[in-house]
Parts: C-alpha cells; structure tokens; sequence
C-alpha cells in the first residue's frame, strides 16, 4: 500500500506542477516523521476512522450495506454536544461518560430507521443510510445556526464544551485523547465478539449465506441484522462523540471531513477484520495528515489522499476478485473427476 501511495503522490505533484520529492518528504513529515506529527495529526485523525471502519466492518460481515456511518457520526456528536453542555454544570465529570453514551444511542438512533425499513418493508438500506447523511447534515447546519448556537450568536457554532466533558489527553502524546484508547479497545472487544461468542458466530453465518442460516441455522436474521444495525450505528456515533469531547470541543458544520465515507476504505483494506481494521484507519489517518502537509508545505491539492484511497480500494477489490476466481478454480479442479478407460479401450481407432 505505501508503494501505491507513494507512486500516486510523486504522479500527481508532477501533474500539478510541484517538486514530487518535496510532495514526497511534506507526505512523510507530515504523518509519521515525527513523534509529534504521529500523535497529534496521523493517530487523533486515525481514532474516528477506526471507529467508523468497525461500524462497517460489522454491518458489511453481516450482510447490512451500512453506507450511513457519516450520518451517524453526526447524529453522535450532536447529541455528545447538547448533553455535555446541558449536564456538566449538574454532573461534573460525569458528563463525559454521560456524552459519550449519548453519542453512541444516538447514532443508533439515527440507525434505526434504515433498519426497522430494511426488515418491514425490504427497503435497500444503502438508499436509506445514504439518505439519512443528507439529512444529518443539514440538522448540523440548523442546529448550530438555532438551538445550539453559541450565547453570542455571531458564529455557526455551538458553545465549547466545560472541561468537565473533554476527554483527557493521553500522559505524554502530546494532543492524542483517551478517545484512541477507546477506538483500539472497541476494535478488540468487536474482534472477541465475532470470534468466541455465540452472537458472532450468527452474524458470520448471516453474512455468509441468511437463507442458510434462517434454514439450516433456524436463525431470526431479521432480528440479528437488527441488532447488529444499530451496533454499527452506535459505534459511529461513538466516533462523533469522541471527536467533539476529544478534538473540536464544539459543534460545527463540516465537523468530519468524511470520516464515514472514508470508513468504507478503512474497512475493505482491513477486509472486515476488526483487528486489521484498526490498522487500517492508522494507515489512512497517516495518509490524510500528510496530505495536508503536503498541501501546506507543497502546494500539492489535499484531494491527493482521496485519490489514493480510491485507488487503493480499487486494488483490494481487484485482488479479492483474482483471489476468489483462483480459488473457485482450484475447488472445480479438486471436485472434477478424473477420466478413466475401460481396459480394452487403446485409443486408437
């Protein structure tokens, strides 16, 4: 991946103008080149990418094309926002673990409607998810202009967060938060999930074949896909939570740059393993740091890292593809019966 990253960089800084060697070295300083960049740009961008690549990691290993995790990470973070303003003065340090589990209900919440359409009436859910980002987003837009604006009124914003509903800074990680730590032990407790537990093994066997499993199983897969919906919705919003008490202190319009879309790639090259997934979103979370080094120290465009991430993801798919067409190759070989001759048969006429 980092030799695809690194082609595409050099290419695209020479289309635009710019000294690739310099694009190169703005790319590696800029993510990974020092403690500092590592902790505060490449990992703080990486914790919400993980959390979102977990959202559909699991929704994609059942079957639920969940395509709505932008939405719910803004859903998660307005509702972390409303909560931590209104409770802080009342609850002190609760407030956080109050924001952080408000954030997780609601985008299970925002969730919830894709899914109950899904299991009542057979609605696609990548129309629904894909819908309810647009609707999120615009409630962003009128809630920070309305109900949650700052005292003010003079900014689109909504009021920063007490310190009582921020996330701590993890010892010595410069801006890193305790929301990273968060991220890594989901993508743990996610990974066991699936693995050891009885309701994992349902969802493996829901996403690899629900007639089977309704059948064979007797599994209620419109329940179990249910659940695992609003699982993966609530891990979105989680990630918008954290990125308000954590990052932003404040709600605002254009609060993600796309984490949720983003997601999607953070879960294909992690090819739907919560642990790889983890990985993964470090790796796009370096990439999307050094591409705004690059465009501050380079002067190439920062839609460099959108371009690798499509490209990336264009190479896993057309791997998994060569990879299953080898594989059913190989399985027809092994079940094709090899030809006998009776004993008199010389073949020749």
């Amino acid at each position: 991946m980092a030799g695809i990253v690194t082609g595409l960089v050099a290419v695209l800084a020479v289309s635009s103008g710019s000294d690739p060697g310099r694009a190169l070295e703005a790319l590696w300083l800029g993510s990974v080149g020092s403690r500092y960049a590592l902790l505060s740009g490449s990992l703080v961008r990486a914790t919400p990418l993980i959390l979102c690549g977990l959202a559909v990691a699991l929704a994609f290993t059942a079957g639920v094309m969940n395509i709505g995790a932008e939405g719910q990470l803004l859903a998660g973070g307005t509702a972390a926002t409303a909560v931590g303003l209104a409770t802080s003065p009342s609850l002190g340090r609760l407030a956080l673990p109050a924001a952080l589990a408000a954030g997780a209900m609601a985008g299970a919440a925002w969730a919830f409607l894709p899914a109950w359409l899904r299991r009542r009436f057979g609605v696609l859910e990548v129309i629904t998810t894909i819908m309810m980002n647009f609707v999120a987003l615009y409630m962003v837009g009128y809630l920070v202009r309305g109900p949650l604006q700052e005292p003010l009124r003079i900014y689109p914003q909504s009021a920063s967060l007490p310190e009582a509903a921020r996330l701590p800074l993890l010892p010595g990680a410069a801006r890193l938060h305790l929301g990273f730590a968060i991220a890594l032990f989901c993508a743990g407790g996610v990974w066991w999930a699936l693995r050891t537990t009885a309701a994992g093994f349902r969802v493996r066997v829901i996403g690899a074949n629900p007639d089977a499993a309704r059948s064979a199983a007797l599994i209620d897969v419109g329940r179990s896909t249910l659940r695992v919906f609003l699982l993966s919705g609530a891990l979105a919003g989680l990630a918008g939570a954290i990125e308000v008490t954590g990052v932003t202190y404040s709600l605002y319009e254009n609060i993600s740059p796309g984490y949720g879309y983003t997601a999607i790639a953070v879960a294909l090259v992690g090819a739907l393993n919560p642990l790889l997934t983890a990985v993964s979103g470090v790796f796009f979370g370096a990439l999307e740091a050094g591409a705004a080094a690059m465009q501050r120290d380079a002067g190439v465009p920062s839609v460099t890292a959108t371009v690798a991430e499509a490209s990336i993801i264009l190479v896993v798919l057309a791997s998994a593809g060569v990879r299953g067409r080898v594989a059913r190759r190989r399985r027809r070989a092994a079940h094709t019966p090899p030809i006998t001759r009776s004993p008199g048969f010389s073949g020749v006429a």
